[in-house]
């Protein structure tokens, strides 16, 4: 799909929060525990330990694709001059266009994760579909089906300026 021109605003946002960080960071500790723990030192964990196969496999999904899959993810947002352009890395191959003739109304907003949508990701909840990674802020769009879809961001404001000005909505 090609883009029009240099886009007027660039988001890019990643799952930075503490807490994900810690609950993936312990699963993967642990896995690299077991690992070292089994494989390098044959330590076995418990009357019946797993496979040194299972350890590896254990260790390559939650040690190492885990963790690489959080630091890879990320939510890209851009604003051009025919519409706006979401990504989110590794779902979308391709940038999604979403021109502004198919955008009924779009505005900044604040909204629950986890009630609304049932926490971050790729959500569908009871107002429609959601792309967020963090934080409680983004634009609201509602599409001229009715549809509607949540872009999480943190500068919605900035977003919904851009968007009012490439479309020639005030």
């Amino acid at each position: 799909m090609e883009t029009h021109g240099t886009p007027l605003v660039r988001e890019v946002q990643h799952f930075r929060q503490p807490w994900l960080w810690a609950l993936v960071l312990l699963l993967a500790g642990f896995s690299w525990y077991v690992l070292v723990a089994q494989i390098l030192m044959g330590i076995r964990m418990g009357n019946h330990p797993a496979p040194d196969v299972v350890a590896v496999i254990l260790w390559l999904i939650f040690g190492v694709g885990l963790v690489a899959f959080f630091w890879w993810t990320r939510l890209i947002t851009e604003v051009r001059s025919d519409g706006l352009y979401i990504r989110f890395v590794p779902f979308h191959r391709k940038f999604k266009r979403l021109p502004y003739s198919e955008l009924a109304r779009f505005e900044a907003c604040t909204y629950r994760p986890i009630l609304e949508y049932g926490g971050w990701g790729i959500r569908y909840g009871r107002n429609g579909m959601a792309y967020n990674v963090s934080g409680n802020r983004g634009v609201q769009l509602e599409f001229t089906n009715g549809k509607r879809l949540l872009i999480g961001s943190q500068q919605p404001e900035v977003i919904v300026r851009a968007m009012e000005e490439a479309s020639g909505r005030r």
